[in-house]
Parts: C-alpha cells; sequence; structure tokens
C-alpha cells in the first residue's frame, strides 16, 4: 500500500501524526513555506521532529515551496543545506529555479515537487524527473483515469508519484492563485492567503453604482468560489494498484483533532479494514469541514462539488480536550474549549478506538484547585487513564 502522508503544522502535529498511523510528515520551517501561518519549525524543532521521526521508521518532509524573489536565493540555499545535515528526507518545491540552485550547490537531498507546479501530464512528470525530481504531485484536477495514466508511465521511470486524498482545495489550478494578492495585498504564492474564494460575492453592472444583485436567488448572495473539501477514501485501492507511492492530506492549519479523525480514518482503510460511506461520512463529520466531494478524480466537476448557500465550516462535534499526560492511573487533559463538569464526551484514540467517558462532577486543575467549568488553556487531572494521543469531544 502506499505511503499516508500527514501534515504537520508544528512539532505537536508531528507527534500526533505519527501516532495515528502516518508513514510520512511534511512541514514548513519559519522560511519559504507556503503556509505562513501555520506555526511551522526553526531549525532546532525541525532537527528534534527529524530525530523523532527517524526513531519511528517514519520520514519528514520540509517544503521550500516558496516562489522566491532573486534576492532570496543565497538564505534558501543556506537552509536546505543545514536542512540536509539535520537529516530532512525530501525536499517539497515547485519553483524551476529552486530545483537549478538546489542542485547547483550539490544538494543531495531527495526532492519532491508541490501541488503547486499544477503537474497534469506524464510529459510534465518526466521533465521534472528529468530536472533532478524523486517525486511529482499530481494535479488535483486530474480523473482517476488520467491519474492511472501518469502513474502507470512514471513508475516505468522509477519516478514517484504523489495525490492529495483528502483536505480542502482551492478554486484556482491545484492552488496557484492570485486574488488574495490583489483584493487584501497578502500573497497567496508566498504563503500569505487571505481565502477570498470563501468570500460572499455579488453581481454589479458598470453604470448602476452602489446597486448589489445576488448572483442567485438566494438573499445571502452566492459562494461561488467556495468548493467542498475532497475525500477520496473510496479510491485509495484503485490509486495504490495503479502504482501512486503517497496520499497526501492536506492541512497544516488544522487541529490535532483533525489530524486524529482524518489519520485514524485513512490508516483504518488502507490497512485493509472494510468501511461504508456512510460510516466514513458520519465519522467524518465530526470535524469542521465544508461538505465533501470527490472532487475531479471522478472525471469532472458538478455544482455538488461546491458549497454555494454559504461559507462557514461546521461539525456534529466539539473539540474540548486532549490527552497531555498520562502517568499512575491519571490523565492530565488539555482543554481547548469551554468543558463543564458532568459532561458526556466521546473520545477518539489510536488506533480508531472510540469510547465514552463522563466527567466528574468537580474539575480539578493541575494546581489542585476545583471549578464546575475550565477554559481553553486550563490543564484539568482525570483520576481514571485514558490513552494518550486521545481527542475528547462533545458530540453535537
Amino acid at each position: 500500500m502506499a505511503e499516508l502522508l500527514a501534515p504537520a503544522g508544528n512539532p505537536e502535529k508531528l507527534e500526533w501524526a505519527v501516532a495515528y498511523g502516518a508513514d510520512a510528515v511534511y512541514f514548513g520551517v519559519k522560511e519559504f513555506s507556503l503556509r505562513s501561518y501555520a506555526g511551522n519549525f526553526d531549525i532546532d524543532e525541525a532537527e528534534r521532529g527529524l530525530k523523532f521521526l527517524h526513531s519511528k521508521n517514519k520520514k519528514g518532509y520540509v517544503t521550500l515551496n516558496i516562489y522566491p524573489f532573486t534576492s532570496e536565493y543565497k538564505k534558501l540555499v543556506s537552509t536546505a543545506k543545514d536542512l540536509e545535515s539535520i537529516g530532512a528526507d525530501a525536499f517539497i518545491v515547485s519553483d524551476p529555479g529552486v530545483i537549478n540552485e538546489l542542485k547547483s550547490n550539490k544538494i543531495k537531498t531527495p526532492l519532491h515537487i508541490s501541488t503547486q507546479a499544477n503537474t497534469l501530464s506524464y510529459q510534465a512528470v518526466k521533465a521534472y524527473a528529468e530536472l533532478g525530481a524523486k517525486r511529482i504531485n499530481l494535479a488535483r484536477e486530474l480523473s482517476v483515469y488520467q491519474v492511472r495514466e501518469i502513474a502507470e508511465l512514471a513508475k516505468m521511470d522509477n519516478t514517484e508519484t504523489e495525490v492529495f486524498v483528502h483536505g480542502a482545495v482551492c478554486f484556482s489550478y491545484s492552488g496557484r492563485c492570485a486574488i488574495s494578492d490583489y483584493l487584501t495585498g497578502r500573497r497567496a504564492n508566498r504563503g500569505e492567503c487571505t481565502h477570498p474564494c470563501r468570500w460572499k460575492y455579488y453581481l454589479t453592472e458598470e453604470k448602476r453604482e452602489g446597486e448589489y444583485m445576488p448572483v442567485t436567488e438566494d438573499e445571502r448572495g452566492l459562494y461561488f468560489f467556495n468548493s467542498k473539501e475532497i475525500a477520496l477514501f473510496q479510491y485509495l485501492r484503485e490509486l495504490d494498484q495503479a502504482g501512486i507511492t503517497s496520499f497526501k492530506i492536506e492541512g497544516r492549519m488544522k487541529t490535532v483533532h483533525y489530524l486524529a479523525t482524518v489519520l485514524s480514518i485513512y490508516r483504518n482503510i488502507m490497512d485493509g479494514n472494510i468501511m461504508d460511506e456512510k460510516t466514513v461520512l458520519n465519522m467524518l463529520s465530526r470535524i469542521n469541514n465544508r461538505g465533501y466531494s470527490t472532487g475531479f478524480i471522478k472525471g469532472g466537476i458538478t455544482p455538488d462539488d461546491y458549497q454555494i448557500d454559504g461559507n462557514t465550516p461546521a461539525g456534529s462535534s466539539v473539540f474540548i480536550a486532549n490527552t497531555e499526560q498520562v502517568e499512575k492511573g491519571k490523565t492530565v487533559l488539555r482543554v481547548r474549549n469551554r468543558m463543564e463538569a458532568g459532561m458526556v464526551l466521546e473520545v477518539l484514540s489510536p488506533g480508531l478506538k472510540i469510547s465514552e467517558i463522563i466527567l466528574p462532577d468537580q474539575l480539578v486543575r493541575t494546581d489542585g484547585t476545583a471549578t464546575d467549568v475550565a477554559q481553553n488553556g486550563d490543564f484539568i487531572v482525570l483520576e481514571q487513564p485514558v490513552p494518550g494521543y486521545s481527542v475528547l469531544r462533545k458530540v453535537k
């Protein structure tokens, strides 16, 4: 089966990704990554993260997929050398200039081509391979038949291929968008996207200044760029048989609740456990989402692939807490949202284990003080063991 590749916006998420079955993790450093607000890693954190991954026989790929300006290349190459020295397993890149500079500077770390490169054909895969790339991420705009055709040809050339199988998508080709740049001055292809494709829009006519007309009869307007999130769990077996090397999950800015939920489902399916569509979608509904679709993989896009009646993500549960420490039969919980004494919570633990817990009538903080209500940032002690890396959530 293909590799399960997980996002990690910070060191904590890296550990959670491993706990929930990731074979490899991708993350960014403070510069040169297309997720400037993900938290990211400094070099020391990256070194510790890579050592942790390697101790678990996992891999760590570092994103250098920004489109740099001329003056930034010296710093980028220096950063790449530092990352190579601490054991990065691959660099994820998108700009041909970056590929050339890394090769010119004798950097040996394997190169993976980012989704930002918009790779839509075997010819493009071959071109990147000839430039020195080991793996190429295939654009989300391909059908399963096109993916299979490319993957089978690439495999004959010993070139690895990768596809995004879950997560948010952009209305532009594989996320290469400039709307944020023009509307807000924050540059999407520099890691600063404000996601204007999620905003509400109205139509105006040149000679009717100040008159706003809904694009549809919906009085709230039309979120006509607002694509649902892809969930390709039904296609994993077919994509694996086609020779795809890696199944990639989107979401470096998402929570550990998201990671735990999504990774546990995909790991379970990839390990051969049969799960029907209704069960999977019910479980995925626990996390915030804009609805799910299979996107272009089925051959084309339909109106059902867009959430046209709003732009606010919703989920069927609230992430209340996670286990921070389990020792001597007691558990320390890190509170994420309002927690009330006596709450009945669903517990998700590694291995897709789901159970239920009833909180005590009095919550006790780690400093010994008691309370009926705990808030984000509090640490609560339970007089019972809960598995490490567990999510506790209130099902609506």
